[in-house]
């Protein structure tokens, strides 16, 4: 009888061994992630009955049970959570950048005032280091035990290191070991970063409904934008109080240790939220599958050699898109206040005041970028930001050299316009890069190397460049030559705006939509 059930063996390895990408807009719920491979026509002829049952296994009719109709009151609690740590985040190293001059005053022997600033910088850029670890670390985690967990971790891993960094004596007082305890707490600031960007915009992603992932989505770059401000706004305030003198002594530290209350907030929020509905729906797949099934699913899931080997085309676009973008903010958002006062001469309140408004004026008008995403697309947004900043840039640096208030504030804006289309648009459009079973692990990943290379090197890369070629206008040409990479990055990628994320069920906001999508394919003729 065994040669009886012999098609059905040979199928069931060609499913294993031939699964197909469904196109987009084609029951997403169950959407498999390996490579598209089309099927054999001989086979497909001598067993055709066989293959029509393969293929309904394949591509089941979406059922109502299959659609997570989301709750509002849930998502805006996600998108707080996800949003407070990741303003937690850039508070941390807005602190950083805008201190970066006291800070190589403080932590690094006196003499060459350059010299100080690059031994800064170096430090600042120590943290992304080892950020691709810590987004190696994280990443499966969260594909693992679910993004909450991982996320409350992550929140207090940051809290403990900025808290630490306030507290490190001075050159003066402990000598050597003053930069050696910074850069072991910026370690340990990059290792927890690592899973942090990934995890948040993963989990406010799938929290999200399909229409207005990028809306919700753009509240995670709010907060990036309300921690550099609330930096800018404290460390303006301060230097005005207490004047430079006061906070090389002590002032300094007053920022970083405001930042550990914060993310006590941060993850109180972060522990009463649920699991995300994607990773609860993935769970109970993997709990329902089959005993050979569930053993390949568990030799795989998070491991980052399927990353690599699997979703490397993927991650090469992510890493393109990421550094260019990653370039370009914090060129604007992080080297800017050195920029106008180390190199251009401006008082450190004068160039971090103008820079304060314009990063307010962004605040503003970002969740209208991201619903600009959701009704246009991902593409045509990113698209106009990267090329704001390849025609832009030279001549908003020209107008910063010109000195004048008005001058500085177009020039800003002309950059600030340009990124806001970014802000507004990336956090949806790099978690619908890669599936489910993968996303948290394969965007830390890819985020974190790319931020490693190209984002937190950006102001010693460009201090050093200044100081090698004497050209003032060598951030212009850096942040250009990074723009052209992200407009081909751009045009290489696929739309996402309005489908459900990959091998995720179709995300609705009400049950009507959801009866609606059902009913939709039921009129469609099955052949």
């Amino acid at each position: 009888m065994g040669f009886l059930f012999a098609p059905v063996a040979i199928a069931q390895t060609y499913l294993l061994e031939h699964p197909t990408q469904l196109p987009s807009g084609e029951d997403p719920h169950m959407t498999p992630t390996a490579p598209e491979r089309a099927e054999d026509p001989e086979a497909v002829k001598r067993h055709r009955v066989l293959f029509r049952a393969l293929n309904r296994r394949k591509n089941p009719p979406l059922r109502r049970s299959d659609i997570t109709v989301t709750d509002e009151a849930a998502v805006k609690r996600a998108v707080k959570a996800a949003s407070l740590g990741n303003a937690m985040e850039w508070f941390d190293f807005g602190i950083y950048s805008y201190l970066a001059v006291t800070l190589g005053h403080v932590f690094f022997p006196s003499g060459n005032d350059t010299a100080q600033l690059l031994s800064s910088f170096a430090t600042f850029a120590v943290a992304f280091l080892v950020r691709p670890l810590g987004g190696m670390f994280f990443g499966p985690m969260g594909d693992k035990i679910g993004r909450k967990k991982v996320l409350a971790l992550t929140m207090i891993l940051m809290s403990i290191g900025t808290l630490a960094i306030g507290l490190i004596p001075s050159w003066d007082s402990i000598g050597v070991w003053a930069p050696i305890l910074l850069i072991f707490f910026r370690m340990l600031q990059g290792f927890s970063t690592g899973g942090e960007y990934g995890g948040a915009s993963t989990f406010i992603a799938e929290y999200a409904p399909d229409k207005r992932r990028g809306f919700f989505g753009s509240f995670l770059e709010f907060g990036t934008l309300a921690g550099y401000v609330g930096a800018a706004g404290l460390v303006t305030a301060l230097t005005a109080i207490l004047g430079n003198d006061a906070m090389r002594e002590w002032g300094w530290r007053v920022p970083f240790l405001v930042a550990a209350p914060m993310g006590l907030i941060g993850l109180y929020l972060r522990m009463k939220l649920d699991e995300t509905p994607a990773f609860q729906k993935l769970e109970s797949e993997n709990a329902r599958a089959s005993e050979a099934a569930d053993a390949v699913e568990k030799s795989t899931k998070g491991d980052l050699g399927r990353i690599f080997r699997d979703y490397w085309p993927t991650l090469i676009l992510c890493i393109c898109l990421v550094g260019a973008y990653n370039i370009t903010d914090y060129m604007l958002l992080s080297y800017m206040p050195t920029y106008l006062s180390k190199e251009l001469g401006y008082s450190e309140t004068h160039g971090l005041l103008i820079l304060l408004a314009v990063m307010a004026f962004l605040m503003v008008i970002i969740s209208q970028v991201g619903r600009l995403s959701d009704r246009f697309g991902r593409k045509p947004l990113l698209m106009t930001g990267m090329i704001g900043f390849f025609v832009l840039s030279l001549p908003a640096f020209l107008l910063l050299g010109q000195g004048s208030i008005p001058a500085i504030i177009a020039g800003l804006l002309m950059l600030g316009l340009s990124l806001v289309c970014l802000l507004g648009t990336m956090s949806a459009a790099l978690p619908a890069l890669f599936p489910t079973s993968v996303r948290y692990g394969s965007l830390s990943v890819g985020y974190n190397l790319s931020a490693s290379l190209f984002g937190g090197t950006t102001p010693l890369v460009v201090t050093g460049l200044i100081a090698w070629t004497g050209n003032n206008l060598m951030p212009a040409y850096y942040s250009m030559a990074a723009a052209l990479v992200g407009i081909i990055a751009v045009a290489c990628m696929k739309e996402t705006a309005q489908k459900p994320l990959e091998g995720s069920p179709p995300s609705v906001e009400t049950k009507e939509e959801a009866a609606e999508l059902v009913e939709a394919q039921a009129r469609e003729p099955k052949f």
